[in-house]
């Protein structure tokens, strides 16, 4: 191996390694806000003729926590991720990948909420879904 590669890969490594202690950064040491998010779940959204379908992935939320407010036009899904490891002296850890974020989080999702009904909520598997069963037009 060359030093030009060792170069190569010593600066590959570094430049992972500041990625890495960036992102811990952000996640970890953001301004505290009165109830600002800390992440936006993903979700996909399904519709067939009769219905809508929400799925939501929620790693790690409770179910009684996910909170569903119907606006006009806007599903807002939000809700609290606890930290996963508890703090205690005696149980000492090492943290060796921090990437599914946790915290408080938000998520809206514009849809014709005029036109649809919640008819199911089910949080399960990590994975809200939401079901809307469309109204009928008139």
């Amino acid at each position: 191996m060359t030093s030009r590669d060792l170069t190569t890969l010593m600066w590959s490594e570094a430049l992972s390694l500041l990625e890495q202690a960036d992102r811990l950064h952000r996640q970890f040491c953001r301004p505290a806000m009165a109830r600002a998010p800390a992440w936006e779940p993903p979700v996909d959204i399904i519709e067939t003729a009769e219905r809508v379908l929400v799925h939501v992935a929620l790693p790690g939320a409770a179910a009684d926590s996910v909170l569903i407010e119907l606006e006009a036009g806007t599903i807002a899904i939000s809700a609290r991720r606890s930290f996963p490891l508890e703090s205690s002296a005696s149980l000492p850890a090492r943290v060796h990948a921090l990437e599914i974020p946790y915290g408080h989080f938000a998520r809206r999702i514009s849809l014709p909420t005029q036109a649809l009904t919640l008819t199911g909520r089910n949080l399960q598997d990590g994975c809200l879904t939401l079901t809307f069963s469309k109204k009928e037009s008139t």
